[in-house]
């Protein structure tokens, strides 16, 4: 054991008690010092016996590693050659790859970018048709609303025609649409165009559809309501009450002055009272429309009343043009999708080519590789660098030792001559410790004396510190009062601020208010003074209208009478002439026998009297058979006409029995097509879980034009069932077969190995289908899979035995009637 010098600064903190402990160690040291040495030297003789010992062993691995080495160097260069030609082979499939890789990454085409562009298309595409039919069922609503024309010339401009001004205005605020349409009236289907030449040309060579007006813009000319007069408007009633019917649309600036022709002359107004104020008012006199629909005109005039119970075409206009923005937006998007999609597809097929090229080569130098490790070559390599590695490590081990073995024999030397001269190496080493002793009592006492001011100073800075934290709370709590006062005045004046203010806008609206009452009182006194000159007008009116009234009762009385007797001489001439009854369709029209404008009935009397005495005397020198004959005829005649009309109205109805039996064939193929499309798509989805089908009419077309068949695999509708295999296409043909079998049932059908192109999946689907759908039927089967048989409650069996076909029965407790064969 060793004491050094710094075992003894260590505790210079300690004081005094430095020095016992030295006291302690040195009486240990000098009685252990001189066992110590020996035992030393005994183990460091052992430490060298270790190390030779350790040293033959490493030199005879080594030796014997060395030999294995020269010996696995023979044997690798024997196959050293084919080893080298498969790793070319490998470094060469290596730079093919990075080749491939590198294309690929040059064409910055993303794995599968494809098939989500292809899937975000087919989600667009749903969504602009989901969209068309929105827009074609809005505008189913209000057909009229369609302007439809031809070119009236070659290169014809179509931006001359704007269309119609409900197209071209946009309502501000919905509430005002009944009000801007009442304005508008008939109007609002008027065609706005350029110029008149554009208008004549489309009236006469534009093939329009129905009759239109036509406002050219070079031609009319737009009013609007004075400025003024809608301020006086707006002080007479108060500028939130009244506003242009102008103000309440929104428009282009090309057509601004139709738009002002249309809705320039007309105020808004939120009630009747307010509009009746404004129209009548001497200031104003304009027409006046409610937001209800009620018209004040000046003139006097009023309107109103119910309105239509559809809704209004003003806001069906502004829902169908936001509709119809979408559909172009969606339109555009799916457009630039399908530009994408054709770009991408070179890219895609290329890229695709290339990860083809790049997966075989890969998987090629995965077997190169699997084969290089594999080979005989390699694992003598291996083998060799594991020698050569034993090799590395015995000749280390050999190094350590060698260099082991000569510490311990410089340390024996030590030892040795330390025992020899132990004395004084021990006198020494016992002077040095005083010598530290020594220093280490120095120290402490300087150490003490320097604590000890430390603590005075540490105690006096600590009551300092006391007086400041005490002082500083103390001024914390002042600032904080004076904080609380300083915001209590500031909430204090803002609140004060805010009472004159609302109270300065009390008196303003009192004052406008006061104004407007004494304006309104003054209205209403003049309108007093009116109105009570007009109700003696009025009554004086009166008087004269009843005694027009009694005269024109007396002369509807004596009317009533006189038709009351035309009307019974017209019946008892139908019913003694019955010509009447046939030639009355041609009663006083022009240019033939009955027209009683050319001919006087009176004239036409004495023709008759005439003619009947000029029947007399001819009567005696005539052939009467002859007119006998022409009577006869004229019977035929009528008896002919008779027929015809009997056989007419047996036409009419075998036409109406016919339209009849027409309307109830398509009401009869309407109910089929829902009966067969619900069980369609139902048997389709027991088939094949997961998906539906349905049977609809083509686009444009009705259920009796025709019928499609559209299939969808979760929520994606297949555009044709070209894009299904050939078992989902046969499950799609004997869903539509089964459905149109379950409309009129049979008692039993047969199937012949309907399930022979399907799995045993489907097979199975097929007999949990007809056991849920078919329960009043009966199935005979030819079928050669389990999922058939374990669905039928009766199994028939045939074997060929002994050149024979046998035929074995077996029941099977089954809820359903399948029966296999």
């Amino acid at each position: 054991m060793v004491l050094r010098p710094t075992d003894f600064e260590s505790d210079d903190e300690r004081g005094l008690d430095c020095t016992d402990k030295f006291d302690a160690q040195a009486d240990s040291f000098i009685a252990d010092s001189s066992d110590l040495d020996t035992n030393a030297s005994t183990t460091a003789k052992s430490d060298i016996a270790n190390a030779d010992t350790e040293t033959r062993q490493a030199e005879m691995k080594l030796k014997h590693a060395e030999g294995e080495i020269k010996k696995k160097q023979t044997e690798c260069k024997m196959t050293e050659k084919e080893y080298k030609k498969d790793q070319e082979s490998y470094q060469a499939l290596e730079k093919e790859l990075n080749r491939i890789k590198a294309e690929m990454d040059k064409l910055g085409y993303e794995n599968g970018k494809e098939e989500n562009l292809v899937a975000e298309k087919r989600l667009v595409a749903k969504d602009v048709d989901n969209l068309k039919e929105k827009v074609e069922n809005l505008e189913a609503k209000f057909p009229n609303l369609t302007f439809e024309y031809k070119d009236p010339e070659k290169n014809f401009n179509r931006h001359q025609v704007h269309g119609l001004i409900c197209h071209l205005v946009k309502v501000k605020n919905p509430k005002t649409s009944t009000a801007l349409e009442v304005t508008a009236g008939g109007k609002l289907y008027n065609i706005v165009v350029d110029t008149e030449v554009v208008g004549k040309k489309l009236l006469e060579k534009g093939q329009l559809k129905r009759r239109y007006t036509i406002i050219p813009l070079n031609k009319i000319i737009g009013q609007c309501i004075d400025n003024n007069i809608v301020k006086k408007a707006e002080a007479l009633v108060g500028k939130e009450n009244v506003c242009t019917a102008l103000s309440l649309v929104g428009y282009e600036k090309e057509v601004e002055t139709a738009v002002q022709y249309v809705f320039g002359g007309t105020l808004v107004c939120p009630s009747m009272d307010i509009a009746k104020e404004v129209t009548f008012a001497d200031v104003i006199k304009k027409r006046t429309v409610t937001l209800d629909g009620e018209v004040f005109d000046p003139s006097g005039t009023l309107s109103g009343g119910a309105m239509p119970q559809s809704s209004s075409v003003l806001l069906y206009l502004t829902q169908l043009n936001e509709v119809q923005a979408e559909l172009n937006t969606k339109q555009e998007q799916l457009q630039e999708l399908e530009k994408q999609v054709s770009s991408l597809k070179k890219v895609a097929d290329k890229y695709q080519s290339l990860k083809q090229q790049y997966d075989l080569k890969q998987h090629e130098m995965e077997l190169l590789k699997s084969r290089l490790h594999q080979s005989t070559h390699h694992q003598q390599l291996e083998e060799l660098q594991r020698l050569q590695k034993l090799v590395e490590e015995e000749k280390t081990t050999v190094t350590k030792c060698h260099e082991v073995k000569k510490r311990a024999e410089e340390r024996v030397k030590d030892l040795e001559i330390k025992l020899n001269d132990a004395k004084a190496v021990r006198e020494k080493e016992l002077q040095a410790a005083e010598e530290a002793i020594n220093r280490c009592k120095k120290k402490a006492g300087e150490s003490s004396k320097l604590t000890k001011e430390k603590e005075q100073e540490a105690e006096s800075l600590k009551l300092e510190v006391e007086e400041l934290q005490k002082g500083l709370s103390t001024y914390s709590e002042q600032m904080k009062a004076v904080s609380e006062s300083v915001q209590g005045y500031e909430n204090l004046v803002e609140a004060l601020g805010v009472t004159l203010k609302e109270k300065k806008a009390e008196v303003a609206a009192a004052m406008q208010e006061l104004k407007a009452q004494k304006v309104h009182l003054k209205a209403q006194s003049e309108e007093i003074g009116r109105l009570q000159k007009e109700r003696g007008d009025l009554r004086k009116d009166i008087d004269d209208k009843k005694l027009h009234i009694q005269q024109l009762e007396h002369d509807v009385s004596k009317t009533n009478k006189e038709t009351k007797e035309a009307t019974q001489k017209v019946h008892q001439m139908i019913m003694k002439y019955e010509w009447i009854e046939q030639e009355k369709q041609y009663f006083g029209v022009s240019n033939t026998e009955y027209d009683f404008v050319g001919n006087d009935p009176k004239e036409a009397g004495r023709k008759i009297q005439k003619l009947q005495e000029n029947k007399d005397k001819l009567g005696k020198s005539v052939n009467m058979r002859a007119h006998n004959m022409m009577n006869k005829a004229e019977e035929q005649y009528q008896d002919l006409l008779r027929k015809k009309r009997i056989v007419e109205n047996d036409k009419s109805k075998i036409a109406a029995v016919i339209r009849e039996l027409d309307e109830k064939k398509n009401q009869a193929l309407r109910e089929a097509w829902e009966k067969v499309n619900k069980d369609f798509g139902s048997i389709f989805s027991t088939l094949l879980p997961g998906t539906n089908a349905k049977l609809i009419p083509p686009e444009g077309k009705s259920v009796l034009d025709g019928l499609e068949v559209k299939v969808a695999f979760g929520d994606v509708w297949k555009e044709s069932l070209n894009e299904l295999s050939g078992g989902q296409r046969s499950l799609v043909a004997l869903s539509l077969i089964l459905s149109l079998l379950l409309f009129k049932p049979a008692p039993i059908y047969i199937l012949d190995e309907v399930d022979a192109a399907l799995d045993l999946s489907h097979t199975q689907n097929i007999g949990q289908m007809l056991r849920s759908h078919f329960k009043h039927s009966q199935f005979i089967i030819v079928s050669l899979k389990d999922g058939m048989f374990n669905n039928a409650n009766v199994l028939f069996k045939t074997k060929f035995i002994d050149g024979s076909s046998t035929v074995n029965r077996f029941a099977q407790q089954r809820p359903s009637g399948l029966s296999r064969k």
